[in-house]
């Protein structure tokens, strides 16, 4: 085992010990631990605990490698995921948390008082979270395979025991914690290679200031070879889907269960509007960096790799090639490898980035460490989901309503360590590239879930029967969308990763249209709707505020 590979698993070592006794420490105790931290995390560490949860391996290790393929047209995911938190944050947090319930199905439930609209919601949650941790393992088969030099899928099986152990020893009140901790690594990770390539290129060590001139270059280069330049808009992607793609990651974002659940953790409103805040700053440290990563790695890759011949490469290449991520092909015969003959994978451009350009073995180790950091801190968030779903929503609300809370906690547990198995056999050959997989279940919980939401917060007359029929039609065109577009039928031009944009105003529609042609819903219902958009310190009823800091008007 050489000196690199060491380091990286000393690095990766030392920090799963570190979530493991975070996650004893603060295990669960009691089903509000498990399920919603007992609700007493504050803000801005709540904060720093979404971005560990929401820079998943999508973010961490897909996202730069898009946009390194895609250029200008991979900016639709940095715009789409940051922009849906404003919409959480602003149209849909502050409301969900006043209600003052679990889980996002046990919202639905309870909101329109139907215990189908629970049991469809707590199933379309299993659903997107279990798709969307099948991009997780991947990634953390990405990692660890690379350290081994042994195929991804060996790494995923590695993955899913790490994952089962911490989320089900410490629930919701582990996991918050671990994810702060996870936060600090991955971001460190992240921001230092970039930093050192900075200065390599350049000569100036902050690369949000100098990745401009270098994507100039590879313009120039880019025009040098033919090809369709780096920065020119749409030269990968229709317009149409640039916007579907952006769309449906807004949309998606605003209505994931488990980032919503992470707005359960706090005390207040006002402690929910402000954890958003933090979350979008801590956030916007790594999708600030994403497109200097990208710009920097394509141009070491064609200044440096692509023309040199092929019995001079760098040793790191032969690792990457055994991965399955990296083909290199002398097509021409001339021993020259130009770059139209390197194939580089989505999923490898970060972890690769610091052997590329040469920084070190301590710097390849910590991306390892922040890779799985980021892999395993959303991968534990929708675990816990899962378990909520059907612990809580399906066995403890619809199933048997006298469980105990430690027959409830224990079913929680058996459900991740079920979930984790089955997704990581899923993950072994997975579906796409990480983006893809992850959009998917951006494209379904949009689908899905946002207009239920939206509506069922903003619009008293929305009822039971809307919210069923909007969810199925919803879920049901997602899915029909995704794999229409797999198989080449498409609607101007929109590709499986922009399904959300067909299937939301669908279900918009169906919401509206069924509710309107339906009886209203019971006008407690309706008062508790309009409870939802006043300060915590006021209760609404019959058209008044008739209770101000517990007082009585």
């Amino acid at each position: 085992m050489d000196l690199q590979t060491l380091v990286s698993l000393g690095l990766i070592a030392a920090t799963f010990a570190l979530y493991i006794a975070i996650a004893y420490y603060n295990r669960a105790r009691a089903t509000s631990d498990f399920y919603v931290a007992s609700r007493g995390i504050p803000p801005i560490w709540n904060g720093m605990a979404i971005g560990g949860d929401w820079m998943s391996a999508a973010s961490f290790i897909g996202m730069a490698g898009t946009i390194m393929a895609l250029g200008y047209d991979g900016l639709a995911y940095v715009m789409g995921w940051t922009g849906g938190f404003l919409l959480l944050t602003f149209l849909l947090a502050p409301q969900l948390r006043k209600y003052g319930r679990l889980t996002v199905p046990e919202f639905i439930g309870d909101r329109f008082a139907s215990n189908p609209a629970r049991l469809i919601s707590a199933i379309a949650t299993i659903i997107i979270s279990f798709t969307y941790i099948i991009g997780q393992l991947s990634g953390s088969g990405v990692v660890i395979g690379r350290l081994f030099n042994i195929p991804a899928m060996y790494g995923t099986m590695i993955g899913v025991v790490i994952i089962a152990i911490y989320a089900t020893l410490g629930g919701m009140k582990g996991v918050t914690w671990t994810q702060v901790a996870q936060y600090i690594i991955l971001i460190v990770a992240y921001i230092i290679p970039i930093v050192f390539m900075s200065l390599q290129v350049t000569g100036n060590p902050l690369p949000w200031l100098t990745y401009g001139n270098v994507v100039s270059e590879i313009g120039a280069i880019d025009r040098e070879l033919g090809l369709s330049e780096y920065f020119a808009p749409f030269a990968e992607s229709d317009k149409s889907q640039f916007i579907a793609l952006l769309f449906t990651l807004m949309v998606g974002t605003s209505a994931l269960p488990h980032v919503i659940v992470r707005f359960y953790t706090v005390s207040t409103m006002k402690a929910a509007r402000w954890s958003g805040a933090w979350a979008l700053l801590f956030i916007g440290f790594l999708y600030l960096s994403a497109p200097a990563y990208a710009a920097f790695s394509r141009f070491i890759l064609m200044t440096e790799i692509a023309g040199q011949p092929l019995d001079s490469l760098p040793s790191w290449t032969e690792s990457w090639v055994n991965t399955g991520l990296l083909e290199l092909a002398d097509s021409n015969g001339d021993g020259i490898l130009d770059w139209a003959e390197i194939s580089v994978g989505n999923d490898m451009v970060v972890m690769a980035t610091p052997e590329i350009a040469n920084l070190g073995v301590f710097v390849i180790g910590l991306v390892a460490a922040g890779a799985m950091a980021a892999a395993l801190s959303t991968a534990g968030g929708l675990l816990i989901t899962i378990s909520s779903s059907f612990a809580h929503d399906i066995y403890y609300r619809l199933m048997n309503p006298e469980a105990t809370d430690q027959k409830r906690l224990n079913a929680g547990r058996i459900s991740i360590v079920v979930a984790t198995i089955v997704a990581g056999f899923v993950a072994l050959d997975p579906p796409g590239v990480i983006t893809q997989i992850v959009a998917w279940a951006f494209a379904l919980a949009g689908g899905t879930f946002f207009p239920v939401l939206f509506l069922g917060v903003w619009w008293k007359r929305m009822n039971a029967t809307g919210a069923i029929a909007g969810m199925l039609v919803g879920l049901g065109t997602t899915l029909t969308y995704i794999f229409m577009a797999m198989a080449g039928f498409t609607v101007f031009g929109i590709q499986d990763t922009g399904a959300g944009i067909i299937s939301v105003p669908v279900n918009l529609l169906t919401c509206i249209i069924v509710s309107l042609a339906t009886a209203p819903p019971a006008q407690h219902l309706q008062d508790d709707v309009t409870d939802l958009r006043y300060p915590e310190q006021m209760t609404y009823k019959d058209g008044e505020v008739w209770m101000k800091d517990g007082i009585e008007k």
